[in-house]
């Protein structure tokens, strides 16, 4: 006689309950997740930041703004120019002690923490970049191409300059040739354009990401409408502590080549979103 013993495990009753409810906590830290995802997402971008050496950056909207034909010699009619992404833009030109915090050392002829740095090449500038981008784990670094910077120093505007088109009025914008004294002087001592960006015009020039040319290979280029295949060195903008009051308005162009650096030539840097 063969006899069988069959083994029943009988759950306790509140068994069923407590898988139930393991289940619907899971399902409701999913969903929570989720929203704070979407939250995120929705989120819009900070109106200013400040990054890892102190600098301040403020965020540039997407627009467009109509270009200059004076300032393009092989050209006499007015282009639109779009920029169709935000991004960050330096609140100030980068100092002599943002440099020497990334750089670790002093190139400027004009000494002074606050000040502008100068004297430094357009390639010194990709290593600027490079070593911050480094430095912060990102490559959301660069200089602005020649559209975004007009577009922020625009800043909306349609005049000469930020701030109209009275040349007197200069003084209270800018450091220039009437009012220099014959060099640098520290960042954000004169009124902001519209958008709170200070020292677009004066100051220093400032290199840009692109190459010149005199005319529009082709205007409706998103943020870099003046690439040219046989360029005569990279861009610059703003003007400078030795340059007219002209040479300082918003649309004023001119160019260096990127292996020198020179006294009145520094930049400030795009953070792209």
């Amino acid at each position: 006689m063969i006899t069988f013993v069959i083994k029943i495990n009988v759950k306790p009753e509140n068994q069923g309950c407590k898988i139930v409810e393991y289940i619907d906590k899971k399902q409701q830290n999913d969903r929570r997740i989720r929203d704070k995802h979407e939250e995120a997402g929705k989120k819009k971008p900070a109106a200013a930041i400040r990054n890892s050496i102190g600098m301040e950056l403020i965020l540039i909207p997407a627009g467009e703004f109509q270009t200059d034909p004076d300032e393009h010699s092989n050209e006499k009619m007015v282009h639109k120019v779009i920029v169709s992404k935000p991004f960050y833009l330096g609140k100030y030109l980068v100092t002599q002690k943002e440099w020497k915090e990334v750089m670790g050392n002093e190139p400027s002829c004009f000494k002074g923490d606050d000040r502008p740095v100068e004297c430094v090449s357009w390639n010194d500038v990709q290593s600027f970049v490079r070593k911050l981008n480094a430095w912060e784990d990102t490559d959301n670094y660069r200089l602005p191409s020649e559209a975004e910077w007009e577009y922020a120093c625009r800043g909306g505007t349609i005049t000469r300059y930020s701030f109209g088109d009275d040349e007197s009025e200069l003084d209270e914008y800018a450091w220039y040739y009437s009012n220099s004294e014959h060099r640098t002087h520290p960042v954000g001592q004169k009124k902001p354009n519209p958008w709170e960006l200070y020292d677009m015009h004066g100051n220093v020039w400032e290199w840009c990401q692109n190459r010149y040319t005199k005319s529009h290979e082709d205007a409706s280029v998103d943020v870099s409408p003046w690439e040219a295949a046989n360029p005569s060195g990279l861009a610059l903008r703003g003007g400078g502590w030795v340059n007219s009051a002209r040479k300082c308005r918003s649309a004023s162009r001119s160019s260096f080549n990127p292996d020198y650096g020179y006294y009145s030539l520094g930049f400030r840097l795009l953070r792209s979103l």
